[in-house]
């Protein structure tokens, strides 16, 4: 149930949405709503070989399959832009390094380095670990607080992980190739940066779980975007789709796509005025006092 592709036909304008390394597309459905609200054609897949429930392929591959769907996107709409979230971030940047007409990207909790709090020291051991006799036995289990704040949310994905090994967010555990290609991924999109031209909207964590902000640091320094925004949470941990401040990273990811349309197109994308509903709530609430 959690591997099905999420898609929504709008306009003339596309999004594909990446989840993170062994998700699901479910991971992406509060931005993937949003921006079908605002009249955009949304495209979440699941890419076999990289998301939950396949045996891991390669990084290589894991490029190529994002490309497809963004070329098959791009044959029939005026303009794709891409949203990724952890390695699904990353995983974006390789796709834009190759297609130079991503319109813009929005970057939530990119990952080049797993430097996060709850990073076991051995981490960067992989590599050696992965050319040997283990490659095929080690598995990263996900624990607590799995990337979210918010509570509740936390310990609904605690009791799906216990019943079904896996939960909206991806996988209980992570095979160690999985691990391996992502790290070669994160290599070698860190290279290329300078590649990356379309505009480029980057939202941390400031209390990331899983990569600190030094990553936000490295892409907002190293891309050669003439339009460039960084945007950091701080009641957030990694799984900023889904945890406290899920509102306000979709809308600054519509703003964000909206404004990058009119620079690009000269044309206003379908909303003209983007209002934060946790904003909304505020306002009501200061109305009623």
């Amino acid at each position: 149930m959690f591997q099905e592709d999420i898609f929504y036909k709008g306009g003339e304008h596309a999004v594909l949405l990446l989840p993170g390394l062994s998700s699901t597309p479910l991971e992406m459905r509060p931005v993937a709503k949003a921006l079908q609200r605002d009249g955009y054609t949304v495209s979440v897949p699941h890419i076999a070989g990289y998301g939950l429930g396949s045996p891991c392929t390669d990084w290589r591959a894991w490029i190529e399959a994002a490309r497809a769907k963004f070329r098959a996107l791009r044959e029939t709409h005026e303009t794709v832009s891409i949203c990724g979230l952890s390695m699904g971030a990353t995983l974006s940047l390789a796709v834009a390094q190759a297609e130079p007409d991503v319109t813009a990207l929005s970057l939530l909790a990119v990952t080049l380095v797993y430097d996060g709090w709850t990073i076991p020291w051995y981490y960067p051991l992989i590599d050696l670990v992965f050319h040997t006799p283990l490659r095929h036995r080690y598995r990263y289990q996900e624990k607590a607080p799995y990337g979210l704040k918010n509570e509740a949310l936390r310990a609904r994905v605690a009791k799906s992980m216990s019943l079904h090994d896996a939960s909206e967010i991806g996988s209980a555990s992570l095979p160690l190739a999985h691990l391996y290609n992502a790290r070669r991924l994160a290599a070698h999109v860190r290279a290329g940066l300078e590649r990356v031209t379309a505009d480029c909207l980057i939202v941390h964590a400031v209390d990331d779980d899983t990569a600190s902000p030094h990553n936000a640091r490295i892409v907002y320094d190293g891309v050669s975007s003439e339009v460039k925004q960084k945007c950091l949470l701080g009641e957030s941990y990694h799984i900023l789709t889904m945890d406290n401040e899920r509102e306000t990273v979709a809308d600054e990811t519509r703003r964000f796509f909206r404004d990058a349309i009119t620079r690009h197109t000269g044309a206003a994308s379908p909303e003209t005025r983007i209002i934060s509903k946790a904003l909304l709530r505020a306002k009501r609430r200061q109305a009623v006092a």
